[in-house]
């Protein structure tokens, strides 16, 4: 029988798959090193760049911020102007109330009644006086009920007065004077 030693060939194969398992470990630990790298390097990368978007938005972010606050500001000084500019429509508008108030008592304002004050509180006219007798009050009432600028008379108190020892009705009464339109005032005039 032929001894023949196989030993030293299998351990040869052996040498060589162990030097191939570190080979391909190797190649595989780099391999792998470089794959890491690479997507190391891809994540940073989107990272800066969502940075830098984000460093963008947020310039932007304070532009649009200083631009609404220039905007509430503008707001605000038109809120202001507009304002300004009732009062002053409404002055405008208003100006002529006192000669159509003057114009009015001279028009219903009967013989015997004589006015000592007229106070104004707003749209709110307060009016006192001396009167012959209860029914001049009255009359004064009616005559100020027809005017187109006056509405709502509304007695107060009447009573009784003495002034040069002759006996009077002391009255007072309240009327309410209304925005007459451009049309009421020309017809007023004429």
């Amino acid at each position: 029988m032929i001894r023949i030693n196989l030993l030293p060939h299998r351990e040869e194969k052996r040498r060589e798959r162990k030097r191939e398992f570190f080979v391909i470990s190797a190649l595989v630990v780099v391999l792998g090193a470089a794959i890491a790298y690479l997507v190391h390097t891809l994540i940073v990368s989107a990272v800066d760049a969502q940075d830098a978007r984000n460093n963008i938005f947020k310039t932007e972010i304070k532009n649009l911020d200083t631009e609404i606050a220039e905007i509430k500001n503008l707001r605000e000084q038109i809120d202001a102007l507009l304002e300004r500019k009732q009062v002053i429509e409404s002055l405008q508008h208003n100006r002529s109330q006192s000669v159509h108030l003057m114009n009015e008592l001279l028009r219903s304002v009967p013989d015997g009644v004589y006015l000592k004050s007229i106070k104004q509180t707003g749209p709110l006219i307060t009016l006192a006086g001396y009167a012959q007798s209860n029914s001049r009050v009255s009359h004064l009432m009616r005559n100020l009920d027809q005017s187109p600028f006056l509405e709502r008379p509304g007695l107060i108190e009447v009573k009784s007065a003495s002034l040069d020892n002759r006996r009077l009705s002391e009255f007072s009464l309240n009327i309410s004077i209304t925005q007459a339109s451009a049309e009421d005032a020309t017809e007023a005039v004429r």
